[in-house]
């Protein structure tokens, strides 16, 4: 029996993570996998038992990575707007430093492996939110409104600039750079709007 090497492991891994961002589930295969790590097919069922199981141990440990870090230094007193900019700091910090993860997670959303992603994404992540958010509506700070209609003012504003960063261009094709004054300058109307 060949042994494992945790090298080539982490190698598997993060080829596994740039080639289902860029190429989706359905251009993703094993034989792809192994020819971009430079290995045999049978080098990846060492440590995997097929495609499924391989995906869902990137799930598994990516998504606990991405929630330990979004909740990072989140204190559930602060302050409404203590406690966003916080979150948004963790998540500009987080998708920058990992721009092939945000593309995996773009097409894990639109997959059969969603649920599974929530599942154990939202255990840490959600108790601390909750506790943030229901002190803030406690004290007031803001409106009771539903998560969906919150979740799409408080994040996807940033999402976009993060996703017009990494294509290097506006929407209307003009070249784009996210810079701190254009983040900063994008949460302050999203902390008007919720707090309106």
């Amino acid at each position: 029996m060949r042994t494992r090497n945790s090298d080539k492991q982490s190698l598997v891994k993060q080829k596994a993570i740039e080639l289902l961002g860029r190429d989706g589930f359905e251009g993703f295969s094993v034989n792809k996998l192994a020819k971009a790590c430079n290995i045999s097919v049978a080098t990846i069922y060492i440590y995997y038992k097929d495609k499924d199981d391989l995906i869902i141990s990137i799930l598994n440990e990516e998504s606990r990575r991405m929630a330990e870090s979004m909740i990072r230094d989140l204190d559930p007193q602060l302050s409404f707007e203590a406690g966003l900019r916080q979150q948004w700091k963790n998540r500009y910090a987080y998708m920058m430093e990992n721009p092939s993860l945000g593309r995996f997670f773009d097409q894990v959303r639109s997959s059969t492996y969603q649920k599974h992603f929530l599942d154990n994404f939202m255990g840490l992540f959600q108790s601390t939110i909750h506790r943030f958010m229901r002190n803030v509506l406690d004290r007031g700070e803001v409106r009771e409104m539903p998560l969906e209609v919150y979740w799409s003012v408080a994040f996807a504003p940033l999402y976009s600039l993060i996703r017009f960063h990494f294509e290097g261009q506006s929407l209307v094709g003009h070249p784009f750079q996210l810079s701190d004054e254009v983040l900063w300058a994008t949460f302050d109307l999203v902390v008007k709007a919720l707090k309106a």
